[in-house]
């Protein structure tokens, strides 16, 4: 242990007449002490601060630009074969309130779907309209493209004529698209919009291929592939991803109210209710736990189309019931159910298995609560940091939607042979057939990794610079010896974030820097496994299985001890002041000579905490799921393409928000029990420090084990 702590986290007997008492401090009266924790401390781990502070450089940089290249409505909208995003006012022509894509030519269709054809859907000729055109009942309409060079017709009168103008075609522009080669082009298969990309049907009107034959217009391919290719195109992964990203802006109100604000509210009544009904608490808290894990999961099922009829739908606006239209969303929220159902059925097992070691919870909880009540600045305390973090996110998830979309839109470099009418040259153009896409170059992705990376980091570092404080404030009450000054529920803890922000940044730093290094291989490793389980999964051994499985497993244990050691070690250095790792050592030394006394308890309070946090996010996912309810998230352009990532993204910040506050009893919990550790050690295993309380919560320990075991 490298020698006693006495001297330096609290008031040594020897130290209130002098030597090393005087030189260090003391507490509530000794050796001079103001019954703060304070010793000659010195700035740990600079190198690590220095890193961090390059990382928000890097983290502005990387930011900047998505800002400056980036363009959230693409994640939305598409192209049309002038490169103009659908939707936009900066287009050629004013596209605002042209925002679903039509591709003209259904032939075009049709060949991008045949295997090995030079044709893809990229290519293919596409327009923005208001919505999507469907054949006449006893005629045949026509969509024509943007007037423009001899056509006299303003945008506004084009929408008003349904984008048909073929009345006033001259004779070659006529010919031009009866040979499908536009200006304009017939209306033969009915079409839905389907997330802002018109759908075709694979039925075609009779009456409209009537009536083009009858014209003299050329053969239009009436196959499944017309239905298939599209599909395919507007389901396909990158598609897919953007659109999850954008139902994060679309849905910002929800994630502002379930994300934040809701989450503050509980936390808050969840730690006024644990001071004043601790014995209640655990016990409340596992049947709102069950209570709303069923809750959720009944909402998953009904959007999964499982439960009730409120299903999700992929199509915007209304559309023909008897048309039954699929999409990934709707796969991914059927596996996001059956999840569900598993977490269900795992919570109430679990929740049976811990009822009768409640009993076991509730004294220390009682210790925590009166530590509450006499540092009454820590229930107040956790919103300075959810204030930073709640700016940090609205700029990170800001910069998010840009960097998505901060492709750039290039023109197609395509060898496909195809003629199409350009109005501005009046004649049969063939030299400009590619269209245009949004290329993402790799950089993109790596900018994108890193952002991702850097929220995580910055995460856990602001909730470890919480932790910290919270551990300075209890260990300052813990060695005052019940000598409590009137200045210390309030005091102890700017002091305590006085200590932080001057010496131990750089510690918590590192702290934070291993749990996020440690997460990120995880998921590197997973998506490496996935990647290769997809290209070589019917060769995948045995072997191979065991060894990915137990990579993972492995991988896992040493994220939570890690997770556990760091929580430990942030209270080592609010009490004595040294470096991240040297801090490390001391916790564990501590753990390590007392598991046997302190294990069950810590475990167990350990639990019914996390239930509590549990409660909180799956209550924000709950009314996340009743906002995403409404009529204004179920239609026109704010309809989200799934309320799975909004949902989720909500129970992550009410997760994250339920910890800061959390914390406040779990971070008093384990400093109070490794400064009683401490305590015991210095003094030939009798605490002289540890309150009241306390001692009788510990001393009772083997009889309340003897009752929750049973005969």
């Amino acid at each position: 242990m490298g020698g006693p702590l006495g001297a330096i986290i609290g008031r040594h007997p020897a130290a209130a007449g002098g030597g090393g008492g005087d030189e260090l401090g003391g507490v509530g009266g000794g050796g001079g002490g103001d019954g703060i924790i304070r010793h000659n401390r010195r700035c740990r781990d600079l190198a690590f601060l220095v890193l961090f502070a390059a990382f928000w450089v890097a983290m502005i940089v990387n930011s900047s630009f998505g800002f400056n290249q980036g363009n959230p409505l693409r994640l939305t909208y598409e192209l049309d074969y002038k490169g103009n995003i659908c939707g936009s006012r900066h287009g050629d022509p004013d596209l605002h309130e042209l925002d679903v894509r039509y591709w003209m030519n259904p032939n075009q269709v049709y060949q991008s779907g045949v295997k090995d054809n030079k044709i893809n859907l990229a290519d293919a000729k596409a327009i923005c309209l208001m919505e999507c055109p469907m054949p006449a009942a006893d005629g045949l309409n026509f969509v024509c493209d943007y007037p423009e060079g001899d056509i006299r017709l303003s945008v506004d009168d084009w929408i008003d004529r349904d984008y048909d103008y073929f009345e006033f075609l001259t004779p070659d522009m006529r010919n031009s698209s009866l040979q499908l080669q536009g200006p304009c082009y017939p209306v033969i298969f009915p079409s839905v919009n389907v997330y802002w990309s018109c759908q075709f049907i694979a039925r075609a009107s009779n009456v409209s291929l009537k009536h083009w034959q009858q014209m003299g217009g050329i053969n239009i391919d009436e196959n499944i592939l017309i239905d298939k290719t599209i599909h395919k195109a507007i389901n396909s992964k990158s598609s897919v991803l953007k659109r999850y990203v954008a139902d994060i802006g679309k849905s910002w109100p929800v994630l502002i109210v379930c994300g934040g604000l809701l989450p503050l509210f509980l936390s808050v009544i969840w730690l006024l209710l644990i001071r004043y009904f601790v014995v209640a608490m655990p016990w409340i808290t596992v049947v709102v736990f069950n209570a709303l894990v069923i809750s959720v999961t009944m909402f998953f099922y009904i959007k999964a189309g499982w439960l009730g009829n409120d299903p999700l739908t992929v199509v915007i606006g209304e559309s023909d019931p008897y048309v039954h239209i699929t999409g990934r969303e709707i796969s991914h929220l059927h596996a996001a159910t059956v999840v569900m159902t598993v977490v269900m059925i795992i919570a109430f097992l679990t929740s049976i298995a811990i009822i009768r070691r409640i009993l076991i919870a509730t004294p220390v909880l009682k210790v925590a609560a009166k530590v509450i009540g006499e540092v009454q600045a820590l229930i107040i305390f956790p919103v300075v940091p959810y204030f930073i973090l709640a700016i940090f996110y609205m700029f990170w998830f800001s910069a998010t939607l840009h960097l998505f979309s901060s492709g750039q839109v290039l023109r197609n470099d395509c060898n496909t042979d195809c003629c199409s009418y350009d109005l501005k040259l009046g004649k049969v153009n063939c030299d400009n057939c590619c269209g245009y896409s949004i290329h993402y170059t790799p950089h993109i992705g790596i900018a994108i990794l890193f952002h991702l990376f850097g929220c995580y980091w910055a995460t856990q570092f602001f909730i470890a610079c919480s932790s910290t404080v919270i551990a300075g404030s209890v260990a300052s009450y813990y060695w005052a010896r019940g000598e409590i000054s009137h200045d210390i529920p309030f005091v102890t803890v700017v002091s305590s974030m006085k200590r932080l922000l001057r010496y131990s940044l750089g510690s918590v730093a590192i702290g934070s820097l291993v749990v996020s290094a440690v997460e990120w291989v995880r998921f590197i490793l997973e998506c490496l496994r996935r990647k290769l389980k997809l290209v070589d999964s019917a060769r995948e051994s045995c072997f191979g299985k065991m060894t990915s499985s137990s990579s993972q497993c492995c991988l896992g244990c040493i994220d939570w001890t890690l997770k556990s050691v760091n929580r430990n070690a942030y209270i080592m250095i609010a009490i004595t002041g040294k470096g991240f790792f040297k801090a490390s050592v001391l916790a564990t030394g501590l753990i390590m000579n007392n598991i046997l006394r302190i294990g069950k308890v810590n475990v167990i309070g350990d639990v019914i905490l996390f239930l509590g946090k549990l409660c909180v996010s799956l209550f924000c996912a709950l009314f996340a799921f009743l906002m995403l309810d409404t009529h204004k998230y179920k239609s026109a352009h704010n309809k989200i393409s799934s309320p799975l990532v909004p949902v989720v993204v909500s129970w992550a910040l009410g997760f994250i928000v339920a910890k800061l506050f959390f914390q406040v009893v779990e971070m008093s919990i384990d400093t109070i029990i490794l400064s009683f550790c401490q305590d015991a050690e210095e003094h030939q295993g009798n605490a002289q420090y540890a309150p009241p309380l306390l001692m009788e919560t510990l001393d009772e320990q083997s009889e309340l084990q003897r009752l929750t075991q049973g005969p």
